[in-house]
């Protein structure tokens, strides 16, 4: 080994040791007849000391001959800090080195390699394995590993057996995009690489694995923001004959297991939710319970009055914003704006403020009397002080759009603090969605998602009436998790791909490895998927996956640090029966 310690480990007891250590040059800090090397590996920074009349020239010449990331290896004596520095573990003391090798020079970092640097997103994604260097991204790792290992530790105590599936896989039609791989040896045909393992999981079930887990990197070729990325990782799970509640109970326990092994959390017992609440309470699927602001309904109260705004109005609904009338004018015109953003896509805000004296000032005043304005605060259960805000139009539109102000609402009063963890589980989802521009149904989360059983009748009469057996996980308005029970019947398996437009023969071409095997004797079975990334950055509290995540891409899905995608030789595609139209960039 090139190190007897590690540059976080020494302490005030190891004092009048011989030591090594090897590590990173981090500051050099040189007054002449003493000069002071902070030395950085993994776990740590150690100072070293060199003082005049003390270390001998040589080690003068070479310690001044060092730059920022020099690699160097230090042997020398642990002594005691005059000044000590509380701030650090090492803080007590320090080494005076008797030997100095440089190991490797550096180039001057394109950034300060510190916890707060200059570095901008770009720069720090071009040179990734710098910022891999800093305290902040690497603690962000260490988090994931820990996660995954608890994670590993918790599926292995409760029976569940982790089992790789195949990354080539065949492409489907159904959800996200496939990125798609030539196969040389079958030219003409493809590979995809997997959104889920999906199917592979489901075969498990039948080949009597009753508990498999998985955790998967996954892959979608769909446009990105902050918190997807085109290759990302899943905690994958299966179990056999369970119905909802086992799986609900089962992975309850193992994030209350990683909030209380990684974060020290005793989560409490994890609220449950129907779809049909979410929406008409937060107008989301994923709603952020940190704080109040549910959705109260108008439309009755408001229709009838000569205002054109809400007597044309499917729906009218507001929230109450506690304390928040003492917002001016200004500043709920600048609200107004950023609802009429084409993101959102609101006409306008109406608003009522409830004064100290109880009574109210509402923007519509001449069309609502002040009785008219009092019987809205009983609605809104609004106290002086309080701020009632109001959209109006299409229901959908409406509420997604209310959804979008009262989480802006949040954000500007402070009420979305990322380390106060509000978990939920959301249940009963429709079971389809229909498409206005293809004329058809989908599959709201994929084609072997059991509907609820006594819902099995509607499919013909009123697909869009059916609920799934389905259920997400929802941590501070993020969907972390969401899975089903699944179809193990063969005939309603038929019967879904029927209803999703599939023909017998495209069903059969795309799934019938599948449907060939339910005719083994497919065991009930369900599951859920995790998203890892995601759970790791809310527990780092973060908003973005990106600095959890060792090499990402960036918005474009590229990454930059290789330079990838990129165009492949002539002699490539040739081999691969592939001809390339695009102009190469």
């Amino acid at each position: 080994m090139l190190r007897s310690h590690t540059c976080g480990e020494l302490r005030l007891a190891d004092a009048a040791k011989t030591v090594t250590l090897s590590g990173w040059v981090q500051t050099i800090r040189d007054k002449g007849k003493v000069l002071w090397i902070d030395l950085r590996d993994r776990y740590g920074i150690t100072q070293l000391i060199l003082e005049e009349g003390v270390s001998s020239a040589e080690l003068f010449v070479t310690a001044r001959s060092l730059g920022r990331e020099f690699v160097v290896q230090a042997t020398g004596e642990v002594v005691e800090r005059k000044a000590k520095n509380p701030n650090v573990p090492t803080g007590d003391i320090e080494v005076r080195p008797t030997a100095l090798t440089v190991l490797n020079t550096a180039n001057t970092p394109p950034f300060k390699i510190e916890d707060e640097t200059d570095g901008g997103d770009d720069l720090r994604m071009k040179y990734r394995y710098l910022d891999l260097r800093r305290n902040p991204v690497r603690r962000n790792l260490e988090l994931r590993h820990r996660m995954a290992q608890e994670t590993r530790r918790y599926m292995d105590e409760q029976g569940f057996i982790e089992v790789e599936t195949p990354v080539l896989i065949k492409s489907t039609p159904e959800g996200a995009r496939d990125f798609v791989v030539p196969s040389r040896m079958n030219p003409g045909e493809f590979y995809a690489l997997p959104q889920s393992p999906q199917t592979f999981k489901q075969l498990l079930m039948v080949s009597g694995f009753d508990r498999y887990f998985q955790i998967v990197k996954c892959f979608r070729d769909e446009d990105l923001r902050a918190d997807r990325q085109p290759e990302f990782t899943q905690i994958d799970c299966e179990m056999s004959f369970v119905e909802q509640e086992d799986i609900l109970v089962m992975f309850e326990g193992l994030v209350r297991q990683l909030f209380k092994t990684v974060k020290g959390i005793d989560l409490a017992e994890v609220p449950r939710m129907t779809y049909a609440d979410a929406m008409r309470l937060y107008g989301s699927d994923k709603p952020d319970t940190r704080f109040g602001m549910q959705f109260v309904e108008l439309t009755d109260m408001a229709k009838g009055k000569g205002f054109p705004v809400f007597d044309d109005a499917e729906l009218v609904v507001g929230i109450n914003v506690p304390g928040a009338a003492q917002y001016t004018r200004k500043q709920i015109d600048e609200l107004t704006e950023w609802l009429k953003r084409p993101q959102i896509g609101a006409k306008g805000l109406i608003y009522a403020r409830v004064n100290e004296d109880g009574s109210v000032k509402s923007s519509v005043d001449k069309f609502f009397s002040p009785e008219d304005l009092a019987g809205w605060a009983t609605q809104f259960d609004a106290k002086p002080g309080d701020l009632i805000l109001v959209l109006a139009g299409e229901a959908d539109k409406t509420r997604k759009q209310l959804n979008e102000l009262r989480l802006e609402m949040g954000s500007r009063l402070g009420l979305r603090n990322p380390d106060d963890y509000k978990v939920l589980w959301v249940l009963d989802f429709p079971l389809l969605e229909y498409g206005e521009e293809e004329q058809r149904w989908f599959a709201m989360h994929h084609p072997f998602t059991s509907p609820k059983p006594e819902d099995i009748p509607l499919l013909e009469t009123n697909p869009g009436a059916v609920r799934a057996n389905a259920y997400d996980m929802v941590i501070n308005g993020t969907e972390v998790g969401g899975g089903s029970i699944r179809i193990f019947n063969k005939e309603l398996q038929a019967r879904m791909f029927s209803l999703l437009g599939f023909s017998d023969e495209e069903a059969k071409a795309q799934f019938g490895f599948l449907m060939d095997a339910f005719e083994f004797g497919a065991p009930p079975h369900g599951g859920i998927a995790f998203g890892f990334d995601r759970l790791t950055s809310l527990f780092g509290g973060a908003d973005s996956i990106r600095d959890f995540i060792a090499f990402p891409k960036n918005n474009s899905g590229r990454d930059v640090m290789i330079d990838s995608p990129s165009t492949i030789s002539d002699k490539q595609l040739d081999e691969l029966k592939i001809k390339s139209v695009a102009e190469p960039k």
